[in-house]
């Protein structure tokens, strides 16, 4: 124990010493993509309640056909403008971003109200435009609104009750909670913590491997009297403490920027105060030792360090990808996803941000299958330290 605790010590007392590449660990992961997160997040919000309480510009080609249109347009808190002078004009103004969309009224519309027949109108919009997308949602459903208002209008005069085209009456029940809302916007946090904590072991695990191969150090240390277990187990260990104190800074990272996202203004409340990030931090532990021995064990097969960085690069995105292909099928947490590091730690922190109640055997799957896995690969590390090859 005396020998691993010297290897230990020496690992970790060398990366403390490069401090660029510590505040690279340390700060770039941990913080920089949180307060990323945030600012994104909180734009977003800004935009969508500022879209929907903002006055809206319509250009209107044909106004003075549909004046009581325009009134209702307005009343809706739509200002209708001048639009192009014609219908190829609203066509190209749409498709050249000058406008985002662009209303016309036909000359005849007027005619064909009077008549009681369907009048036409043409909304010129740019799906492919998502700011577009928005206008044209608004000034659709203003339109739709108006529809309805006419067709009430005209069964009121014909002696029909309006409410006999509404056969059926839907009430949209939500049943979801504030905090199982939030989950909406923050169930990618799991990314950003496995992310950041594979980012903190990162440079150490390329340095006490390739890095000591290319500096010719690592001869030197298998002459001492130390096992090649106890000399993997120490480096896999100091790995382990700075990728533990990469996720507790991104988890603290994250506690303090939710608290400036406004986030009650969309009916979100995020469930993460300090006893959540206690439970996150432990139930992201085990999968510490599983990426420090994974990237300890793919950098001892690489001879310099600037490869070692490479594959580990695409160590860093292996992890995550689980937890991306689940948020975008939105997958519910099932027994034998828990047997999948990374993903059952994501489900299950998903969990705890809706505040829902955990299952204690799902919780107890994922810790004890990612600690076998990454005891499994530390055992491997062991043993591959132990070929002659590894002086390369």
């Amino acid at each position: 124990m005396r020998t691993f605790l010297t290897v230990f010590c020496k690992e970790i007392l060398d990366n403390l010493r490069d401090r660029r590449t510590l505040a690279s660990a340390l700060i770039m992961g941990p913080i920089f993509g949180p307060v990323l997160f945030a600012v994104v997040i909180n734009m977003s919000i800004d935009r969508a309640l500022d879209n929907a309480e903002s006055t809206m510009t319509l250009p209107v080609i044909g106004q003075e056909y549909a004046p009581n249109l325009m009134r209702f347009l307005e009343s809706r808190n739509i200002e209708v403008v001048a639009g192009p002078d014609d219908i190829d004009g609203a066509a190209n103004a749409v498709k050249a971003g000058a406008h985002d969309v662009v209303l016309v009224v036909p000359e005849g519309f007027a005619e064909q109200l009077s008549a009681a027949e369907p009048a036409k109108v043409e909304l010129y919009s740019d799906e492919a435009n998502s700011q577009g997308e928005k206008e044209t949602r608004r000034a659709r459903n203003a339109l739709y609104a108006y529809n309805q208002q006419l067709a009430a209008m005209r069964l009121s005069a014909r002696g029909v009750n309006p409410l006999i085209l509404q056969p059926i009456l839907i009430d949209a029940v939500d049943v979801s909670t504030p905090s199982g809302r939030s989950a909406i916007l923050l169930g990618m946090m799991s990314y950003f913590f496995i992310f950041a904590l594979l980012m903190g072991g990162m440079y150490l695990a390329i340095d006490t491997t390739a890095g000591e191969r290319e500096r010719g150090s690592l001869e030197p240390l298998l002459t001492l009297p130390v096992t090649r277990a106890q000399l993997i187990l120490g480096k896999i260990m100091a790995a382990c403490v700075f990728m533990a104190a990469s996720l507790l800074l991104s988890l603290m990272s994250f506690y303090v920027v939710l608290r400036f996202m406004p986030l009650e203004q969309l009916g979100m409340t995020p469930n993460f105060d300090l006893g959540v990030v206690a439970a996150a931090f432990f139930l992201l532990l085990p999968f510490i030792l599983l990426g420090a021995a994974l990237m300890t064990l793919v950098a001892s097969f690489t001879k310099s360090y600037k490869e070692a960085q490479t594959w580990l690069s695409a160590v860093l995105i292996a992890p995550t990808l689980p937890i991306l292909i689940v948020s975008i099928l939105t997958l519910r947490p099932q027994l034998e996803f828990m047997f999948v590091p990374s993903l059952s730690q994501h489900l299950i922190l998903v969990d705890m941000i809706k505040n829902e109640p955990l299952n204690g055997l799902h919780v107890a799957i994922s810790v004890c299958s990612t600690l076998a896995i990454g005891a499994l690969l530390t055992w491997v590390c062991a043993r591959l330290y132990r070929r002659e090859g590894l002086l390369g």
